[in-house]
């Protein structure tokens, strides 16, 4: 079978979508979160690690030529997926997938006299988790920074355009479903422009943490073979020169995943904007209000040619529902460690490529179905001129500045459940004892012009 058959075949046989359905999609993911991703991250630990040791003076371990250091920095370098299926292939021996790293690194050293005798300070005084937990960190950090956030920017983007394209677009609000003060369209893209550039900072200002302290977090082993080091100094070296990431000192065996909480949260929480948004723009696609541009070939129903569905944003709805319901589960159960160490979280942590990955297919197809919009602004205001009642808040507002009595009883009879025509509310503002300017500007007042500041509002959105 050919490389190409074969994809195709595990695309079609592949449990998850994301491995299948929308393995295109993950490309920019894969090399991240993927468990070759995981194993690039722990060999760059593992090696700084090493560098680091060859610096601290330790009689034992004399500081690395440049040669052997470029060695070492190229296993990073050239990590490849072949090294990655030669890991695995140590690991169905050892039964241990850190040690499976560690015998990797010594193996493809072998042939070098300086390494070789150096070979005992790979992974020395190490847990698997100080490993584990810096090369995690790493891996959010890059697919946070590299991939979601550049993809929210690029949606946040075309939402942006749409809110100062249609900023003056009066169109009729809808509070529980009925019809309520008009606003526009730009105005109503423009809130959500507004609430996606506060969660956007939320997700990028996690602070990502990491720990390189040993067994229980105390640099027992370290100390037991090197008293006089200070190796606190050195693993915050490593952790925040080296690896760019902020030091815990305080931690059990694994560092407490506090952070990755934090993060999970603040992902989970802008999904549920872009869910909000989806439901919204699906609404106002049946109401006539968006026709989307066609694309040649596709086909909206199996029976009813007709049909152009919001296949975009449903299918961006379902895919945020998937990934919140990781994300959620990974904040409340990474914290949580019995005493010193579990192995749950271990588990728990290789399903964060499946919450981002289903973040990523759902901010994609908003993306796309955002491209799609066209404003049929004809039917936006045949709706709103339908809508005169709207303007009872207005007048009775306005009676009530010139203390008539009852104003907002008096529009509630004329107008609540029944709607009232044009000229029947002109009629009853004739009808209103308040200076004469005060009148003609409520007879100039349409449901188009009644718009308070939405147009600007949404002008000087960024």
């Amino acid at each position: 079978m050919s490389q190409e058959n074969s994809a195709a075949l595990f695309a079609l046989t592949s449990l998850s979508p994301l491995d299948g359905r929308y393995a295109a999609s993950m490309a920019d993911l894969r090399p991240l979160l993927s468990e070759a991703g995981f194993m690039r991250h722990r060999v760059r630990v593992e090696i700084k690690w090493l560098l680091a040791l060859s610096r601290a003076g330790l009689p034992e371990l004399p500081e690395f030529s440049p040669a052997a250091r470029a060695r070492l920095e190229a296993l990073i370098s050239t990590f490849s997926n072949e090294d990655a299926a030669r890991i695995k292939a140590i690991e169905a021996v050892t039964n241990h997938d850190v040690k499976a790293v560690e015998y990797w690194i010594k193996e493809r050293i072998s042939d070098s006299p300086e390494l070789v005798r150096a070979s005992e300070f790979i992974h020395f005084a190490c847990t698997s988790e100080d490993i584990n937990n810096t090369a995690h960190g790493l891996m959010f950090r890059a697919a946070r920074d590299e991939v979601l956030l550049p993809r929210l920017v690029s949606l946040r983007e075309k939402l942006l355009g749409l809110a100062h394209a249609h900023a003056d677009l009066a169109m009729l609000s809808r509070t529980h479903g009925q019809p309520a003060s008009p606003t526009t369209l730009g105005k109503e893209l423009a809130n959500v422009a507004a609430r996606l550039k506060t969660a956007m900072a939320r997700i990028a200002d996690v602070t990502i943490l990491a720990k390189m302290n040993g067994a229980v977090g105390n640099f027992n082993a370290h100390l037991a073979a090197y008293p006089e080091l200070d190796w606190e100094a050195l693993a915050r070296g490593v952790v925040e020169h080296e690896l760019g990431l902020k030091f815990n000192p305080y931690t059990i065996q694994i560092e407490p995943h506090d952070w990755m909480a934090e993060l999970f949260d603040a992902i989970a929480r802008l999904n549920t904007i872009l869910l909000d948004l989806n439901r919204d723009l699906w609404g106002y696609i049946s109401l006539g209000y968006f026709r989307q541009r066609l694309k040649e070939g596709e086909i909206g129903s199996s029976t009813m040619p007709h049909k152009v569905n919001p296949i975009d944003f449903e299918n961006s709805e379902g895919n945020l529902g998937m990934a919140n319901a990781v994300l959620r589960h990974l904040a409340e159960k990474l914290p949580v460690s019995r005493w010193q160490r579990d192995l749950t979280d271990s588990t728990v942590l290789r399903n964060v490529g499946v919450a981002f990955g289903y973040s990523l297919v759902a901010y994609q197809s908003c993306e796309r179905g955002l491209g799609k919009l066209e404003v049929n602004a004809e039917r936006i205001a045949a709706d709103l001129d339908e809508c005169w009642e709207v303007l009872a808040e207005p007048v009775q507002t306005v009676m009530r500045r010139y203390g008539l009595p009852n104003p907002y009883e008096q529009l509630k009879a004329l107008t609540r459940g029944k709607g009232i025509s044009k000229d029947a509310l002109r009629g009853f503002i004739a009808t209103l004892a308040i200076p004469e300017a005060e009148k003609e500007r409520l007879l100039a007042l349409t449901p188009a012009t009644y718009v308070g500041l939405a147009a600007g509002l949404a002008r000087r959105v960024s």
